[in-house]
């Protein structure tokens, strides 16, 4: 149990060290209780993000890592131009970059994941309903 234990805290360590290095971040020192609380759930969440990730790519893609996902999504950018008109509204026209092969599979990949998602998660509500009735707000 205490190997399990010291080996999770060594992989959430490299995860936190993986996002600093990605993001390019700096140590941040809190002295106040509530800054201290939100930078540890940040981190927790930072971490359940790389490990949800690492679980569907194993199920999708094996081989394929995180780190090798964000750095070929790192090409995609968005942009919205905003353009103010004549008669004081804003016209905002939004421009992606063409996506690469490898960009494009990724999207159609997760895409393909979502929808079945949702039409699992659809059916499960369909299924409650019909043993609980319909929801009441």
């Amino acid at each position: 149990m205490v190997v399990k234990l010291y080996i999770l805290l060594v992989e959430i360590e490299a995860v936190f060290k993986s996002f600093k290095n990605d993001l390019g971040l700096r140590p941040i020192y809190h002295s106040v209780q509530p800054r201290v609380e939100a930078h540890i759930f940040v981190c927790f969440l930072a971490y359940c993000l790389q490990v949800t990730l690492r679980q569907r790519l194993n199920a999708l893609a094996p081989g394929l890592t995180p780190r090798a996902v964000l750095e070929t999504m790192a090409g995609v950018q968005m942009l919205d131009l905003e353009l103010p008109t004549s008669d004081g509204r804003w016209l905002v026209m939004s421009r992606y970059t063409q996506p690469e092969k490898a960009v494009e599979l990724l999207l159609e990949a997760a895409a393909n994941e979502i929808a079945r998602a949702t039409a699992a998660a659809l059916e499960c509500a369909a299924q409650a309903e019909d043993v609980l009735g319909p929801a009441k707000l």
